[in-house]
């Protein structure tokens, strides 16, 4: 299998994304790798958080690379299928540039909700009570469902994929791209500030375009080589 640019973008998006992750999840981190007497937890706390979330996303990867090879690409590649492909890469590059500040109307910060937060974070007081090393993983693997407009836009792409295996290699390469963030965020909070999360931001949204347009550019190829087929 040929390495795919998408993992490439999708793993730089989750880095300069990550100003996004600090202000989004970084005090929630905090408070949950906190002890009940108020003690931070240790490095393997974090390890395992990280990898819990990470194999969420894997997961999430996998489940809609399969969803979009059985929805997409086995209807011979016509009628309302081809439309659903452009019009999501279509999406995906208009949420980008609006991320970028190109307009207001359109970005990923819209697709962001409240109600998953809250209803998550009443679900984590049982695995509170354990100690932070038994509740690190499990804690991850809640955590990575968590609403956030970047993620939607690697399911998406994910999905396009039409292949488990990639679906789930980009989900990896987006889960691994944010962990630098997570992991320092003690620290990282306080050295990138807010006009610079706004300029790493803007580029995570020209990354995100930039899939976009990759797989735009990619599909409409590969809708052109089939109705050449199909005249031959």
């Amino acid at each position: 299998m040929n390495f795919d640019p998408l993992y490439t973008l999708a793993f730089t998006t989750a880095l300069f994304g990550s100003g996004h992750c600090i202000g989004m999840c970084g005090g929630l981190v905090t408070a949950l790798g906190l002890s009940s007497d108020g003690r931070r937890a240790g490095l393997s706390f974090h390890l395992l958080y990280n990898l819990g979330r990470t194999i969420t996303y894997c997961l999430i990867g996998l489940a809609v690379g399969w969803v979009g090879s059985a929805m997409v690409y086995k209807q011979a590649l016509h009628g309302a299928s081809r439309y659903l492909l452009l019009g999501s890469d279509i999406l995906v590059i208009l949420a980008g540039l609006g991320t970028a500040g190109l307009f207001s109307w359109l970005n990923l910060s819209i697709l962001e909700f409240s109600g998953p937060i809250q209803s998550m974070t009443k679900a984590t007081r049982g695995l509170r009570k354990l100690p932070a090393a038994a509740s690190a993983l499990p804690l991850g693997l809640l955590f990575g469902f968590l609403p956030c407009g970047f993620l939607y836009a690697m399911i998406l792409t994910a999905g396009q994929s039409a292949d488990p295996l990639k679906g789930g290699l980009i989900m990896l390469a987006f889960g691994l791209g944010t962990l630098p963030a997570l992991f320092l965020v003690g620290s990282a909070a306080h050295l990138i500030g807010h006009a610079k999360r706004i300029w790493m931001f803007r580029i995570a949204g020209l990354l995100v375009a930039s899939m976009g347009a990759y797989n735009l550019y990619r599909h409409l190829n590969m809708f052109m080589m089939a109705g050449g087929m199909h005249a031959g």
